[in-house]
């Protein structure tokens, strides 16, 4: 996993690396530290990071403005900063977790921990780039999101689509419980879901409220019908 520290304080940046360094597996390359959101921008449009450990409080700079900035990316976002009436904020835009100053080595054990699990608060919104800007899609507004490659489409109920810098791995993990992985290529809102079909070859799909069908994978037949507590149809 490659780590991006954007922390304009040495000692606080030197701590967060050595501390990354001594809780990921060997083998990980040493985290980039970098002090301001341009360093951070320039590294960030090499789509090589996968994780970024984000101070909200960059010398005086909006760290909002850098939130929607990184929200949007391919990687995951950790906001570690003394800010912590900002938090529901944040993880309402996407970050993946708010670890408040000072911490310890254990809360951020737990947070590194969340890069292959769930996020820790109350996504709303999805950032994506958009014409030179960030937008912001409200969960409400999306019906179903399907991989496309290293990204992800966002179908929205009006019929619109948007891309999402994030592969849906990593959206999953952003995402609240109730968006449910059926199939490799697809997350759906547990709640949109109204029947599931016994296709011809024993294959699987879903139908949505607006009629939409999608394919469930065959291993996850089993996880789905617990979780509607229906039988297949």
């Amino acid at each position: 996993m490659r780590v991006l520290i954007v922390e304009d304080e040495p000692m606080a940046a030197r701590r967060l690396a050595r501390l990354c360094q001594e809780l990921m597996p060997q083998g990980t390359p040493p985290p980039l530290v970098r002090d301001s959101l341009a360093d951070a921008q320039e590294v960030l449009a090499g789509r090589t990071v996968d994780l970024v450990l984000l101070d909200l409080n960059l010398s005086g700079e909006d760290g909002f403005q850098l939130l929607d900035e990184v929200t949007a990316g391919s990687f995951h976002t950790v906001v570690v900063s003394a800010n912590t009436d900002q938090a529901l904020r944040a993880f309402e835009l996407g970050v993946l977790d708010f670890v408040a100053k000072p911490y310890t080595r254990e809360r951020l054990e737990k947070a590194l921990s969340r890069v292959q699990g769930r996020a820790a608060g109350p996504l709303r919104t999805l950032a994506v780039r958009k014409g030179g800007s960030i937008l912001r899609v409200p969960l409400e507004e999306v019906a179903y999101i399907q991989g496309a490659g290293d990204y992800a489409e966002l179908v929205l109920r009006d019929g619109r689509t948007e891309l999402s810098e994030k592969s849906l791995d990593r959206l999953e993990a952003l995402l609240p419980t109730d968006f449910v992985r059926i199939h490799r290529s697809h997350l759906v809102p547990l709640q949109d879901v109204t029947r599931l079909w016994t296709l011809e070859g024993s294959r699987t799909a879903v139908e949505l409220k607006d009629g939409t069908r999608l394919p469930v994978g065959r291993s996850r037949v089993k996880a789905l019908k617990a979780l509607l507590g229906t039988p297949l149809i």
